[in-house]
């Protein structure tokens, strides 16, 4: 752990201004993104999510009206543990919320898009269109 001083004058109540009004320091945040890898193959891309301890029930998967691809993550849970002597209540909330929204290329076959979750991560595929052979263009044109 790094501890950050900074000199102050021997005077201590100027230093608790300069913490409540200091905005040179950035917020620290308790919130995280889950990691995300994408993987492109010769035949397809791939999409992992870490997802520790999500089942396939917390994720929802879209693609929304202009065609990228939206995951959402969302768990919620609650533990209660009671006692008898002394009548003892205990809560604990878990609250995870996420949403990534991917801009996809174009050259994805959308309608076989498919999405499964193992040992604590979700891959979505996305099979790439296969190019359509096309009839040689090389032909004869008879003048008329």
């Amino acid at each position: 752990m790094t501890t950050l001083s900074r000199n102050y004058p021997t005077n201590w109540l100027p230093s608790i201004f300069d913490d409540f009004f200091d905005t040179a320091m950035p917020r620290r945040s308790a919130a995280t993104a889950p990691a995300i890898n994408v993987i492109e193959a010769e035949k397809e891309y791939r999409v992992e999510v870490a997802a520790p301890g999500m089942n396939k029930d917390d994720f929802h998967i879209h693609l929304n009206e202009d065609g990228n691809l939206v995951i959402q993550l969302e768990k919620k849970e609650e533990k209660k543990e009671e006692q008898e002597k002394p009548r003892y209540l205990r809560r604990e909330f878990s609250y995870t919320k996420f949403q990534q929204t991917l801009l996809l290329p174009d050259d994805i076959e959308k309608e076989k898009i498919g999405a499964r979750v193992a040992d604590g991560v979700l891959t979505v595929t996305l099979p790439k269109l296969q190019p359509v052979e096309k009839a040689p263009l090389k032909r004869h044109i008879e003048v008329l």
